[in-house]
Formats: C-alpha cells, structure tokens, sequence
C-alpha cells in the first residue's frame, strides 16, 4: 500500500518521486515521471550525459535511466519500464558499452539488480516486496509521503560523478594517471563471437518501439589506449559487435548510431579522462551535440 518506490502500483498514498537513493531503485519513479519524453540508458560510461544540456540541444526532456555497473540485461528492462509508461516517446539513448558485445546469451550481471522492481508481472513484483531493504525503506519512504518539506530526489537522474573522481584524485594522483596511458594486453572487447544475444534482444526491443521513437545507440568514448589495434582480433570483434548493434537499431525503422569507441583526436586528450572509460564534460558535452544531430537527421527522414 505505500508503494516504497513510486512505482505507481498504489494509488492510496501518492506524492510524486522518491527520496534521494541510488538510482537501481529511484528509476522505478524516474522512468514513469510523466514530465520526460525521451530517455538516457547505460551505465556510468552514460552516466554524464546531462538531461538539461540534451533538452536546449533537441528540446526534448530527457530523463537519465542510467545505472553504475549494469549491462544489456538490466538496461533492456529499464527500456521496457520507460516505454511501457511512455509509449509516445520521442526519442531514446542507449550507451552501449564492451558488456553489450558479450557471446553469453544469458547477459550476465556484475552486481545486484532489482529485476522485480521492474517486473510486468504483479506477482513477481509482491514477491520481490518481501525482503529486509525494502522493510527498511518503509519509514523515509513515509517520513517522505507526510513532510511537506522532505527533500527530493533529483527528478532527471543526472548524478555528475566528476567530484567524486576528483576527491579520490584520478584528475592529478600521478600513479593515477600513469594507469591512463598503460596499453593494455587484454582487449576492451573481449570475445570475438559469431553471434551477440544483446543485439538480437535490441533489435526484439526495437521492434516494439512507437514509430515516433527515436532510438540511438552510442558507443561511449574510451581513451585512445583502449582501442584495439586495426586490424588485431579485437578490432574485428568490436567492428563485429558495433555492426550487429547497429543492424538492431536500424531494424524498428527509426535508429541510429553515434560512434566515439573509434579514433579520433579528442579521446587522445587525457585531461578529458579519468580513467580510460571515464570521461570529462568536455568529451560528454561534444557527445551530446552528435546525439542531437543523429536525432535531428533522424527527425527529417521522418519528415521526408
């Protein structure tokens, strides 16, 4: 009954949002704010694209899905949840990282994730309420519901990770900052495969898209050390999988793709980076100008 993260299953206490938590749980919220007509998904390789810098870019007003750790398998429920509270949708934006390029079709997870929170399935979703975290989330969910003045969390998901990199000093520690320039013997895409369920799934998911949808996927900036060498078997897998993703997209009619997993001479620029898959706003914000073209060019096909 008091619906501890405004999934809007409960109607008998209602208030809108959540208080500040992470953002596994405050999606649930996020994604069916009726105030976003378009949506960022990823990881935190997505994570500093701003909602607010998009929105003067397209004028569109996105909401940031993204969650830290997570791959093809939570992202897709994520776009289901969005789209299923937002089926005019304008536009999504899916950062697809070297997890999307995985062979395994279970699409494993790294870390926890609250699929039932998510679920189509009510009884799923009664299920997953019974568990201790969610016990304890009953009283500030409450406090939250009754105070007039307790604090909200953000409503557009933006969560600008730079401070926190800066504190732990990866913008000066010198040790830090040797570990951006080491080229490394293992390759970002790791498997070279005949087939990437996450692309079969994308292009499932696609498919059940609006026709209004926009649908970009990107493939996030990583500093110019991580790419693979041309021609070596990583180049051929991660030429493979970025094919395959793009394929998907473009299957629902309405997609396209925006490339900075490539060389080009800003991700050669290690005051843009953190570390080698993290990067500044300088790099997000040119990002964010090819997001609003891909979108805009995609506008006038339509219009064509």
């Amino acid at each position: 009954m008091i619906d501890p993260y405004d999934t809007g299953r409960s109607t008998l206490l209602q208030k809108p949002g959540v208080r500040a938590q992470g953002p596994r749980t405050a999606g649930a919220s996020r994604g069916r704010d009726p105030a976003f007509d378009a949506a960022i998904l990823g990881n935190s390789h997505a994570q500093l694209l701003s909602p607010e810098r998009l929105k003067a870019l397209t004028g569109l007003s996105f909401v940031q899905l993204t969650v830290p750790a997570t791959g093809p398998r939570e992202q897709l429920v994520m776009l289901d949840w969005f789209m299923r509270h937002h089926p005019g949708a304008k536009a999504v934006v899916i950062g697809a990282d070297d997890r999307w390029c995985t062979g395994d079709p279970s699409l494993p997870t790294a870390k926890p994730f609250p699929f039932w929170l998510y679920s189509r399935d009510p009884l799923e979703y009664a299920r997953g309420l019974l568990r201790y975290g969610v016990l304890e989330e009953l009283a500030p969910r409450l406090r939250y519901l009754l105070s007039a003045r307790a604090p909200r969390a953000r409503a557009d998901g933006y969560w600008d990770y730079e401070p926190l990199y800066e504190a732990q000093g990866f913008d000066r520690d010198p040790a830090l900052r040797a570990q951006l320039e080491r080229r490394l013997t293992t390759r970002y895409i790791l498997e070279d495969t005949a087939r990437f369920p996450a692309a079969e799934r994308l292009r499932a998911a696609a498919g059940g898209l609006s026709p209004q949808t926009a649908l970009v996927v990107l493939f996030p900036p990583t500093y110019v050390q991580l790419l693979p060498e041309p021609g070596s078997p990583g180049d051929h897998a991660d030429r493979a999988c970025k094919a395959a993703l793009a394929e998907a997209a473009a299957s629902g009619g309405n997609g396209a793709v925006v490339d900075w997993r490539r060389e080009r001479p800003e991700i050669g620029n290690a005051a843009w980076f953190f570390d080698q898959t993290h990067y500044r706003r300088p790099i997000a914000e040119l990002v964010e100008g090819d997001i609003a073209r891909a979108l805009a060019d995609l506008g006038r096909k339509r219009g064509g």
